[in-house]
């Protein structure tokens, strides 16, 4: 039997670190068998543009701090409200 916990986390990639540097088998008296999914994935939404598009929306992402992927959410997310 180990001594060792496995630490509470918010953050799947958090985890995914916790465990690319620990053994699972250090921790066997924790695990439990599972029948139901334990995160829910995000739907994905694909979206073409032209290749201007796309470095215009790197730009404006770059200004803003933000990944593309977080502009276009942020951008999306602001129509459906404003409808």
């Amino acid at each position: 039997m180990s001594n060792n916990k496995i630490p509470v986390m918010d953050s799947i990639q958090e985890l995914a670190d916790f465990w690319d540097s620990h053994d699972v088998t250090d921790y066997e008296d924790e695990l439990e068998e599972v029948s139901e999914a334990v995160f829910k994935h995000k739907s994905l939404l694909k979206v073409d543009l032209q290749p201007d598009e796309i470095q215009t929306v790197k730009k404006i992402a770059a200004l803003k701090g933000l990944s593309c992927d977080e502009l276009i959410r942020n951008w999306i997310i602001e129509k459906i409200h404003a409808q």
